[in-house]
């Protein structure tokens, strides 16, 4: 039987929350598949080691540490791909919040809390798409929108994340629609993933087999099985795929 690899040689990807979690597994494996990588991060020693571990793996990555709700932040953040690359292909709008100050019922809820999940998560990924747009338009690229099973089913105390996730969503589809059939724009909706944002349910024995019984397959997911996605999805194996979101959640959510 022959196997088949996945080459993204040449290829530029930014990857927005890519310095942990999910988004920095992304960005090590586009980079395993051959990408140039530039992993975002507000926080500049993130960025910075990120960066130190994926040219330890002989990847060609640089920093630019940007807050994705900073327009003019992320207009830099391109301009610097730009000018050290040449070009841009994929752009991964991975980073995303979900604060406890958030979180509460309808009529309890901080309002001011409830704002920063939209800004970060949806509005976030829309300023990195609209100072990405003509540069991916120019090389046919590609955009992946991180979503989450929180996009596609409501989930208790979590307005403003939910929220942003359906918008999110939302959003992948008419973007999908504009820039077809150049720019192809997914989402990916992961379920329950063993990163370090979901150890606080692990530790909760209760919640935690709620969860493992309400999940065929019978256990959280692993980075790897998301980044996985996201390689396919940026490679020419997925050429006719557009504006979809895929669900990588052990099937939670059937």
């Amino acid at each position: 039987m022959s196997s088949i690899e996945i080459d993204l040689s040449g290829r530029v990807a930014i990857v927005t929350g890519g310095t942990r979690g999910i988004g920095w597994e992304i960005s090590r494996t586009l980079g395993e598949a051959g990408a140039d990588v530039v992993p975002v991060s507000r926080t500049a020693d993130d960025v910075d080691v990120a960066v130190s571990s994926l040219a330890d793996e002989g990847v060609r990555a640089i920093g630019h540490p940007t807050d994705v709700t900073d327009v003019e932040a992320v207009e830099s953040l391109v301009d610097s791909v730009i000018d050290e690359f040449g070009h841009l292909d994929l752009l991964v709008n991975n980073a995303g919040i979900n604060p406890v100050e958030a979180m509460g019922t309808p009529e309890t809820v901080d309002l001011t809390a409830f704002e920063r999940p939209i800004s970060v998560n949806l509005i976030g990924a829309f300023n990195c798409s609209h100072m990405a747009g003509e540069h991916l338009l120019e090389r046919d690229g590609s955009v992946i929108n991180v979503a989450s099973t929180a996009g596609l089913v409501g989930v208790k105390r979590q307005h403003a994340y939910v929220a942003s996730k359906h918008g999110l969503v939302g959003l992948t589809k008419s973007m999908a629609m504009d820039w077809a059939p150049s720019v192809r724009v997914n989402a990916i909706a992961p379920g329950y993933i063993e990163t370090d944002l979901t150890e606080p349910v692990m530790d909760m024995d209760e919640l935690y087999q709620r969860i493992l019984d309400q999940t065929p397959a019978g256990r959280f997911g692993s980075p790897a099985e998301v980044a996985n996605v996201a390689v396919f999805l940026a490679s020419d194996l997925a050429s006719f795929i557009t504006g979809e979101c895929i669900v990588v959640d052990g099937g939670l959510t059937v």
